[in-house]
């Protein structure tokens, strides 16, 4: 099994063609007005709460003491992708929960001072492990798959790969 992290999986979700990319470690555009505003976000808020930790293969934004558990948290620009930050939080708890760490997570939008609380579930695991095994397929690919017009085209960093 080869290495996944928690882009790959907000890939899947967002853009097949996108992950093929990261996965082949094809830089995006570094100046992307997108990536700086998502790194000012993880920067910028939640100044008490450890962020930026590494853990195995995954880089999390931010861990904080619950109330009778570990919350693990997700940074995320705007309600945009929280369909994508929400996947990718699942595979974190995923990930702990097989090295024996029980944790809830929280996908974070400060800037629309949105907090999504979310548990893992069994059917969430089920679709995690078939996801893995679609990305490891699409990893494995010789070119990427076809472009496709979707919404999140607009501010994702490899546009010109796609659309120049």
């Amino acid at each position: 099994m080869r290495s996944i992290n928690g882009t790959l999986i907000a890939s899947y979700y967002a853009c097949k063609r996108e992950l093929w990319f990261m996965a082949h470690e094809i830089i995006p555009d570094q100046d992307n007005s997108f990536l700086e505003l998502g790194r000012f976000n993880e920067e910028t808020f939640y100044e008490r709460e450890e962020k930026g930790l590494i853990v195995g293969d995954l880089k999390i934004d931010l861990i904080k003491k619950g109330r009778d558990t570990l919350v693990v948290g997700e940074i995320k620009k705007s309600s945009r992708s929280e369909k994508t930050g929400i996947m990718q939080l699942y595979y974190y708890l995923l990930y702990l929960k097989e090295r024996g760490v029980e944790a809830k997570g929280e996908v974070l939008i400060p800037k629309e001072k949105k907090k999504i609380a979310i548990e893992l579930t069994p059917e969430i695991e089920e679709e995690l492990k078939e996801a893995i095994k679609e990305i490891e397929k699409i990893i494995d690919m010789e070119t990427p798959p076809p472009k496709e017009k979707i919404k999140y085209c607009i501010p994702c960093a490899y546009r010109e790969f796609c659309w120049a």
